[in-house]
């Protein structure tokens, strides 16, 4: 019963801090650690939290351990739940449909978190720039621009990132391994879904729309911060000035002007540049091309 409220939709069970609904009152109880902040169990690593002791497993994400393993490609798994969701990229199946779009994904949970974009639901809220976002995890992953403290680090050149998938995806930048890769220009890429999106740049497809000036975008991201232009938000302020940016990506550039680190140089005359944009553009300046 409580799996056919899934796709029903009906949410009987409510948080009363955020209106978050669930289909079991046991499910209810376990989220509402998110607002008191108690939780039963921890990762002996990290400390993180957890409601449930099977959810302990967690700790495979620091020391390696992937025991599922996907027979089409051998990509390697911590559960066996999340095995069987990513099998489900081979088959095309979408069990779980938005009754809005109609859009279809592998599990309930993303169907759950992909409504929000219609509620216009933001629970989970950034305490110190106010960003508003549809999952707590996002929350803390995005507090890392604020702390400068990445959980995981690429050993080959020390960046950070939120997720030990990130990591992993990453170094394929080092190895030159590409598991995608583009038809049209043969552009190699981590996923599928980065694969899907690269390729908009051939088809010229623009899904998101800005329904002020009709401008398009290839992704949802860009359409965000472009909205800010419309309507004057800067949720991102420098700690050094005080001036604000509509994206975390231009404030870190900006922040360039006080530490006086340029992350990308050129290697004819060492004048440093905030993005490899515009490393590449000054660069043709001595080439001449």
């Amino acid at each position: 019963m409580a799996h056919q409220r899934v796709r029903t939709g009906e949410w009987p069970f409510t948080c009363s801090d955020c209106g978050k609904g669930f289909t079991q009152s046991s499910h209810q109880l376990r989220y509402q650690s998110i607002h008191t902040g108690e939780w039963p169990f921890y990762c002996s690593v990290c400390g993180k939290g957890f409601t449930q002791s099977s959810e302990l497993r967690y700790i495979r994400v620091h020391t390696g351990e992937r025991p599922f393993i996907c027979s089409d490609y051998g990509k390697r798994f911590t559960t066996l739940a999340t095995l069987q969701a990513h099998q489900r990229v081979h088959t095309g199946e979408r069990p779980f449909t938005c009754s809005v779009c109609v859009k279809g994904f592998t599990q309930s949970s993303q169907l759950m978190v992909h409504q929000r974009v219609h509620t216009g639901e933001r629970l989970f809220t950034c305490s110190v720039c106010g960003k508003g976002f549809t999952q707590s995890s996002k929350v803390l992953r995005h507090q890392s621009v604020h702390t400068g403290v990445w959980p995981f680090t690429c050993s080959e050149c020390g960046k950070g990132f939120t997720e030990s998938s990130s990591v992993q995806r990453h170094q394929s930048v080092h190895t030159g391994k590409w598991q995608f890769t583009c038809s049209d220009c043969g552009k190699g890429f981590i996923s599928s879904s980065q694969l899907k999106i690269h390729q908009r740049v051939h088809t010229g497809e623009r899904p998101f729309t800005c329904s002020d000036c009709e401008k398009g975008f290839i992704l949802s991201s860009q359409l965000k911060v472009h909205q800010r232009d419309h309507n004057g938000e800067r949720p991102f302020a420098c700690s050094d000035c005080g001036k604000r940016f509509t994206s975390s990506y231009h404030l870190l550039r900006h922040q360039s002007v006080h530490t006086g680190e340029w992350p990308f140089t050129c290697s004819v005359c060492e004048k440093g540049f905030t993005s490899s944009y515009h490393l590449q553009k000054h660069q043709s300046a001595h080439t001449g091309k």
